[in-house]
């Protein structure tokens, strides 16, 4: 009877102090501890500042600024700002309609189509192509002309990181100001690393060389000669232009000069695809012309570029 009663009152005496030393709200302690670790900050999580994208159900996109306590009113309720901050990017956050939205911080190309403008902007498609075969990259020192809305110098700064330089000059005031504006937001200030002039190009100093030029200015011939002054040998040279008279003036500009390589000449046309189970045809609108891109490199001092053999079309 003792021995059989002994675990009995070992238990009976291990349970009386039980409720002392792990007290009946323990659950509720480690309940409580949850919604803490909960608001743990999420690996890219939205917070105050952020500039975030919110898509409906219809596609259609609207851009806001975090900012504690504010909302955003659609046509479908209001949306809280504290909704979103602390959520993960790629959330769906609801309005007090019920309508859910989704949310991403917008992607440059998005960015771009979207900002205040002062001059036309470069085209992510063009954009990307000046970059790509620019051959634009980390640590290089990149001279641009002009600025615009500073749309192409998001992706120059972005393409030279932090180890590279870009300097950019812009003749207009109005358009310099649009432009700072819009590149301090994109990168949440005015990088270190970018140097915005207000004057000419034809002005730079041939001692500040560089590695890659890119002009977006309407009489880009203009200022050959102080490009290739500053430009090494070797580096790419990138025009932008719009009509098929200025892509004549430049290209026998640049063969002219006799410093440069064969000037390369295109244009890109971007045409999006609907593909919903075996519904595969093209969209109805495209991005069609915008301008013609031109590379050329830069030829060492004394260098004769080679002729072009032509042959003549025959119809």
């Amino acid at each position: 009877m003792d021995s059989s009663q002994e675990p009995v009152t070992d238990v009976d005496e291990e349970a009386q102090p039980a409720p002392e030393e792990t007290p009946a709200p323990a659950p509720e302690d480690a309940d409580e501890e949850l919604p803490a670790q909960r608001a743990e900050p999420v690996e890219g999580a939205f917070v105050a500042g952020d500039r975030v994208q919110l898509t409906d159900p219809k596609g259609r996109l609207h851009t806001v600024v975090l900012t504690p306590g504010k909302q955003f009113h659609t046509h479908r309720g209001a949306i809280e700002h504290d909704d979103l901050i602390g959520a993960p990017e790629g959330s769906v956050v609801h309005s007090t309609a019920n309508t859910g939205y989704l949310a991403l911080r917008p992607l440059l190309a998005d960015y771009v189509l979207s900002m205040p403008r002062g001059a036309q902007v470069i085209y992510p498609k063009d954009a990307a192509q000046i970059v790509g075969f620019g051959d634009v990259g980390p640590g290089m020192r990149v001279l641009e002309a002009g600025a615009g809305s500073g749309a192409l110098s998001c992706s120059l700064l972005r393409a030279v990181g932090s180890e590279g330089s870009l300097t950019s000059y812009e003749r207009r005031e109005d358009f310099l100001d649009v432009a700072r504006g819009n590149v301090g937001a994109f990168f949440g200030e005015v990088p270190a690393n970018w140097n915005l002039r207000l004057g000419d190009l034809a002005d730079h100093p041939a001692d500040e060389v560089v590695d890659r030029v890119v002009l977006d200015m309407l009489e880009p011939w203009a200022v050959l000669p102080t490009v290739a002054a500053a430009l090494r040998p070797g580096g790419v040279l990138v025009g932008y232009v719009a009509t098929v008279t200025q892509l004549s003036t430049y290209v026998e500009a640049l063969r002219g000069q006799g410093v440069w390589t064969e000037p390369y000449a295109w244009e890109s046309l971007l045409r999006p695809w609907h593909a919903v189970g075996l519904a595969v045809r093209p969209e109805h609108r495209m991005v069609a012309h915008t301008a013609f891109l031109v590379t050329a490199r830069r030829l060492a001092e004394g260098t004769v570029a080679p002729i072009r053999q032509r042959r003549a079309q025959k119809h």
